[in-house]
Parts: C-alpha cells; sequence; structure tokens
C-alpha cells in the first residue's frame, strides 16, 4: 500500500465492513467523477453527508482506484505558461488545457490546483487558506495525506448563508486532508461597522489569528469579480445598491473581501472598513501565494491583483492566461497572440 494512501476503517468489525467501506468509496467515485455528478447529489444518492463524500474521493485518488488520463498536445499551454512566468515574474504558472471559451473553466483549474497543491504541502507547514468556489472544488483532486505539525489557518471570517462555500468549512475540510489544526476566524466575515471591527480585532484575539496568518508558509487564494453575481454578492453581505456603489468607486472585485480597484489596492469605500479578513498589506507579506482562479469576469482583478500582490504561482485555465497576457500587451500582434494559444494566425 502507498505510504500517502488511507486506511481501511479499524475496528469495524469484520471483513464484510470493509468490504462496505471500499463499495460506498468506489460508488462515490464512478457517481461524481463519470456521471459528473456533484457531491452534494453524490451524497444524496448514497445515503452519507458531503464531508464523508469528500473523504472518500480523496480516499479513491490516493489509493490509485481513480486514474483520469489526459490525451492532448499540450504544447501551446507550455508556451503560454512560460509567457505568464516572463510577464508577471512568477516563479511557476500552471495552466489547464480548457479551449471552450464560452465554458465554465472552474473544474479545469480545481484539479490542475489540485494536482501542485497535493505535493506541496509538508510537516510543520503553516497554509494560509482563502475560500471560493474553485477553492472548494479543488478539494475532491488533493490527494491527502497525514502530517505533522501542519497548521491550516483560515484568511477570511465565516459566511453564515453559504453553507456550501464558507470559508470556515474549506479551511476544516482541508486541514482534514492533511490530519492538520485548523485555526479559523470566529467572526462575521463582513460586520455593521468599523467599530464592530475594531471591537473584535482588539478583544475576541483574532489578531493573534492575523498574526499567524502573516507568517505562512503559503498562502491559496482565489478573487472574484464585481461585474457578475460571484459568491460574494450571493450571500447577502453585499447589497446590489452596495455594488452598484462600488463600481461608481472604481471597485473591480475582491480578494479576501478585500475589494481593490484596477491598481490591485484597497478602494476608499466603506465596505472595506466592515471586512474582517486578512488585509492586503499583510497578505503581500506572505512569500509563498498561490492565486487559483480564472473566467472571462475575472481576467480585470487577476491582472490587478499580478500587478500589485507578486504572488509567486498563478493556476488559471488557457483561455483566462491569454486574456491575461493580451490585456497585459494588448498592441502584441494578432499573430503572436494566436500563436500562443496554438492557432493558426
Amino acid at each position: 500500500m502507498p505510504e500517502h494512501a488511507m486506511e481501511e476503517p479499524r475496528g469495524a468489525g469484520s471483513r464484510h465492513a470493509r468490504d462496505m467501506h471500499r463499495d460506498i468509496r468506489i460508488r462515490a467515485a464512478w457517481l461524481y467523477y463519470v456521471e459528473g455528478l456533484k457531491q452534494s447529489d453524490v451524497a444524496k444518492k448514497l445515503g452519507v453527508n458531503r464531508v464523508m463524500i469528500t473523504r472518500l474521493l480523496s480516499e479513491a485518488r490516493a489509493r490509485g482506484e481513480v486514474n483520469i488520463r489526459i490525451k492532448s498536445d499540450i504544447a501551446p499551454v507550455v508556451a503560454l505558461q512560460r509567457d505568464l512566468e516572463e510577464t508577471f515574474g512568477l516563479s511557476r504558472a500552471i495552466v489547464a488545457p480548457f479551449p471552450d471559451a464560452d465554458g465554465d473553466p472552474t473544474r479545469a483549474i480545481a484539479s490542475a490546483a489540485g494536482a501542485y497543491v497535493s505535493q506541496l504541502i509538508e510537516n510543520n507547514m503553516t497554509v494560509g487558506v482563502g475560500w471560493g468556489r474553485t477553492l472548494h472544488t479543488m478539494l475532491p483532486f488533493i490527494e491527502g495525506r497525514a502530517t505533522e505539525g501542519t497548521r491550516v489557518v483560515s484568511l477570511l471570517g465565516g459566511i453564515a448563508q453559504a453553507r456550501r462555500f464558507n470559508p470556515a468549512e474549506f479551511a476544516w475540510q482541508f486541514a482534514e486532508l492533511f490530519n492538520a489544526e485548523g485555526y479559523l476566524i470566529p467572526a462575521p466575515a463582513v460586520v455593521d461597522s468599523a467599530q464592530t471591527k475594531h471591537a473584535l480585532l482588539e478583544h475576541c484575539g483574532l489578531e493573534q489569528i492575523f498574526q499567524m496568518a502573516e507568517t505562512c508558509d503559503v498562502a491559496l487564494l482565489s478573487c472574484g469579480g464585481i461585474t457578475s453575481l460571484t459568491t460574494s454578492y450571493r450571500v447577502g453581505h453585499v447589497s446590489e445598491a452596495d455594488r452598484q456603489s462600488m463600481i461608481e468607486a472604481g471597485i473591480i472585485g475582491d480578494l479576501l473581501y478585500n475589494f481593490v480597484d484596477a491598481s490591485g489596492h484597497p478602494a476608499d469605500h466603506p465596505v472595506n472598513s466592515r471586512a474582517i479578513s486578512m488585509p492586503i498589506d499583510r497578505l503581500a507579506r506572505i512569500e509563498n501565494k498561490l492565486l487559483i482562479s480564472g473566467g472571462p469576469e475575472k481576467t480585470e482583478i487577476m491582472l490587478a491583483l499580478l500587478k500589485s500582490m507578486a504572488p509567486s504561482v498563478l493556476v488559471t485555465d488557457e483561455i483566462t492566461a491569454g486574456r491575461l497576457l493580451d490585456a497585459h500587451s494588448p498592441n502584441a500582434p494578432a499573430s503572436r497572440n494566436a500563436e500562443r494559444r496554438g492557432l493558426p494566425a
């Protein structure tokens, strides 16, 4: 058995119990990877909770029971990776093959990110984690294993209404994959006033968590655009009126509820004084930052953050990669932009 594989349940009392565990694991993998059901739907079909499905899928991958084969000419993708690294000063760019300009690249990005993160986590590492649909989708693509001395720190307060994409839930599930200690921010992501935020930071121990986060070995981040109804706006913390006022103030999106302008810096807007999250200036001090994101509505904010936050690693899809490079160098010859995608000029 590989050293990273999870063990069958012990103390179940019989070989029959182990066989049942294996059977449900394989059924979960089939429904998720082959039939393409959502984890919540798989959980309903199998009569277990969604956290158990996440564990079963991770275990199936760790045991080699899930084998994903990619048959593609990746030369254009490799060229995109090199261009991104050179253009934005990245130590590494990971571009997921995804040629559908009108499709949703979330799953492709999550798969590529999960493979990379699986190899990244080590003993005695402190990992700061953000939130969002892409990061949650990444969970079943991570090959979990037991580590020692690993800490996972949430970089954002809780979202009570967002049951599926709650920052606390993601941090906890990620910590479970690596048998790590989890540290959550026991406060809402957005509070009613700047005074409430100040009181929570000063008197409820939140500043200690932020100090721990500032010393992270790596931070896993995603971002959201403002022109579409992203996760941040579906949960009710930011009203449509607030969203319109932010657009008028030049805000293009958010990173951990830090709402930024086209320069990638926090905008002068009241919402930024009410967010309980790791501030942009402190996030910037973390040396190893992964930006995991993609999609047409995120091109502008990703470009801003690549310049202002200087992430060390970018994980995105090939269409978004091309858009980022085009936006950075809009006067580049069309033939070069086409060549970058492996298309005829």
